[in-house]
């Protein structure tokens, strides 16, 4: 993979369509037989590139048209415009208990080419610059079974589809959780241990964020964080059970 210029999830800084990025993936050895284990590597990055090529057009226009502009997430950009500069979040590490700015642009551990890059690469797999209410009302959406206000950006089934586990006990990061087509999924509540509702689907970002939905509860969560790296901070679990325990007193 490094032979290839291919390591890690950051492709901001790419100047090459990300077609070519996978292209280059198609000649390296894989890490395990289809089937025999669970991967967490570019499986989305290489959809990404599939939806440019059978749509005929870079992706970033792709999920502007069918996604973000039915949704009204007008703040959502593979690269942010040049008019909306001062709003890009300052990213902080953490190190030896102390917080400072990190490196600009640093690549994936800093703040990233995502205002001054070459504004090349559309990855699927991660480099969307958002907020929290666009993102929100994206996962509305999934909640809604694929709709919100009237706009239908999925079916019902499609929606059921990818919030299911589809890798039986493979998915071995947490107990009890197994994985969809782009969500973890939780399967079995005590196996994990942790408050929240079989059914819950959810994933995290790079920069520390994390979110999920649950049906039971017909809640969505959304947290977003600038932190890489994070410095074994424990502000996820404690915000999981602060949102359940909020549960009960909102009754």
């Amino acid at each position: 993979m490094g032979e290839a210029d291919i390591q890690g999830w950051y492709f901001a800084h790419r100047d090459e369509p990300v077609r070519e990025t996978v292209r280059r993936m198609a000649a390296l050895p894989m890490d395990a037989q289809p089937g025999e284990r669970f991967v967490y590597g570019y499986a989305t990055d290489i959809l990404g590139a599939l939806v440019e090529e059978v749509s005929g057009e870079p992706l970033d226009g792709f999920l502007r048209t069918r996604i973000f502009e039915p949704l009204g997430m007008a703040d959502t950009h593979f690269y942010l415009p040049e008019e909306k500069r001062d709003r890009l979040s300052v990213v902080y590490s953490a190190s030896e208990g102390e917080l400072a700015p990190a490196p600009d642009p640093g690549g994936m551990v800093g703040q990233g080419a995502y205002v001054d890059g070459p504004r090349t690469s559309f990855s699927g797999g991660a480099g969307l610059l958002s907020t929290a209410h666009d993102y929100a009302r994206f996962l509305q959406m999934m909640l809604n079974g694929g709709e919100l206000d009237g706009a239908r950006v999925l079916s019902s089934k499609s929606v059921d589809l990818m919030t299911v586990n589809h890798v039986g006990d493979r998915f071995n990061w947490d107990g009890g959780v197994g994985f969809g087509l782009g969500f973890s999924v939780l399967a079995d509540l005590g196996a994990r241990g942790t408050p929240g509702s079989e059914g819950e689907y959810g994933w995290g970002g790079a920069y520390h964020s994390t979110y999920w939905v649950d049906p039971a509860e017909d809640l969505v969560v959304v947290y977003f964080t600038q932190l890489i790296p994070t410095g074994g901070v424990d502000d996820h679990a404690k915000l999981r059970t602060l949102v359940y325990q909020a549960l009960d007193e909102m009754q």
